[in-house]
């Protein structure tokens, strides 16, 4: 059940969340500057490329990998075509990866997890070296598959984990943490996404693939831990846009319709965060498509909806009832062209409520860390206040 009372108690949301997810949030911006600063220490700013690779070949062993892939790709603007590699396998653990047929000496690989553990990667390592093909991953020091990466000469870029990053004094600590803002094994990483993106776009910066020198992703972080001030606890719920749009989403199924390549990657990641930290699905599709994609979706759902006018229904026999709610994700206001006028025109028409989110900022940089951060925060509280509270015992 959604407890929307929750929202407007931070001691109580602090102790329903045992996972530390708002935290794990909160810490985003002290992530980014910690992996800058790692990445920087194993030798990222002296690295002298020979050009730009053909392509970006990503591959990972969770959700974030995919997500990080989706970004790098928006932000790059087909500068060079970046393809996810998709795993194969009986199971997650036992997953095994194979380079496309094509894959060369022009071409660059970049595995990006927060183990290092997995040998289907460490395997992909060794695919990758016979075809002469560069190797550089993101994955803790000292992990099997760092060690792989520089047996083969590649380039072994530490992943910041939450050990070393903590979210500031007016957040305190996670339920199952240190002092020093550490979570248990156990509890969810929200942080980890940022910790495998900003060594891969500190790297395409010197490969001359996008624009992210240091003190952009300085800025990114200074960007998130902004964001965490508007969305914090302590907040209240009207004037949390977090909070609201968690509220919003309850007991429904959110239509994340996008404008923009940007936007595009901050809904489909949202739908993932919605899935694995919420527990709710969500529909991401890109305007204007999504207009004719979900248009018959729309229409269905409103035919199966009883007439609220209808005093005498029995109610017993309503429809349990699947709710739409879409949430509009722009990186800016409405631009000459766009598709905005026309999706709030066809939400209205089919009596769909409509959430809407913009992120205007100077860069691409900090509009995609204001779209990602605010549906993080907005996932974490969906999932927080629909857990049951903890006994005060």
């Amino acid at each position: 059940m959604f407890d929307e009372s929750l929202l407007e108690d931070p001691d109580a949301l602090a102790r329903a969340d045992v996972h530390g997810l708002l935290l794990g949030v909160a810490a985003a911006g002290a992530r980014v500057r910690t992996a800058l600063r790692l990445a920087e220490e194993a030798g990222l700013a002296e690295l002298r490329p020979d050009g730009r690779p053909r392509t970006l070949l990503i591959a990972g062993s969770s959700p974030e990998a995919a997500a990080v892939a989706d970004l790098l790709g928006a932000l790059s603007s087909g500068t060079c075509p970046v393809e996810l590699l998709r795993p194969s396998g009986p199971t997650p653990q036992q997953s095994r990866w194979t380079l496309p047929g094509w894959a060369g000496p022009l071409d660059l690989l970049l595995l990006l997890t927060p183990r290092g553990t997995e040998q289907g990667m460490t395997d992909l390592v060794e695919q990758a070296y016979r075809r002469g093909c560069t190797a550089c991953a993101v994955t803790p020091p000292g992990a099997p598959l760092a060690e792989a990466v520089r047996h083969v000469r590649g380039m072994a870029l530490p992943f910041a984990s939450d050990a070393n990053t903590a979210a500031g004094p007016d957040w305190g600590a996670a339920p199952g943490s240190s002092a020093g803002g550490t979570t248990t094994e156990t509890a969810a990483d929200t942080g980890a996404f940022w910790a495998l993106a900003v060594p891969l776009l500190a790297l395409a910066d010197r490969l001359g693939i996008l624009t992210a020198p240091p003190a952009a992703l300085r800025g990114v972080a200074d960007r998130l831990d902004e964001v965490a001030a508007r969305c914090g606890p302590a907040i209240a719920t009207y004037t949390n846009p977090a909070k609201t749009l968690a509220a919003e989403l309850h007991e429904s199924l959110p239509l994340l319709w996008s404008q923009g390549r940007i936007a595009a990657a901050g809904a489909r990641r949202f739908a993932t965060v919605l899935a694995t930290h919420a527990g709710r699905p969500a529909l991401a599709a890109e305007l204007p498509a999504a207009l004719t994609v979900h248009g018959p979706l729309q229409a269905a759902t409103r035919a199966l909806a009883a007439d609220p006018d209808d005093f005498f229904r029995d109610r017993v026999e309503d429809p349990g009832g699947l709710r739409l709610r879409i949430v509009l994700l722009q990186e800016a206001a409405d631009q000459p062209g766009s598709a905005a006028p026309a999706a709030r025109e066809q939400a209205y028409a089919h009596d769909t409520p409509l959430s809407e989110i913009s992120a205007a900022a100077d860069t691409q940089l900090d509009t995609a860390a204001e779209l990602l951060a605010l549906t993080d925060f907005a996932a974490a509280y969906l999932a927080v206040a629909s857990t049951e509270r903890p006994s005060p015992a």
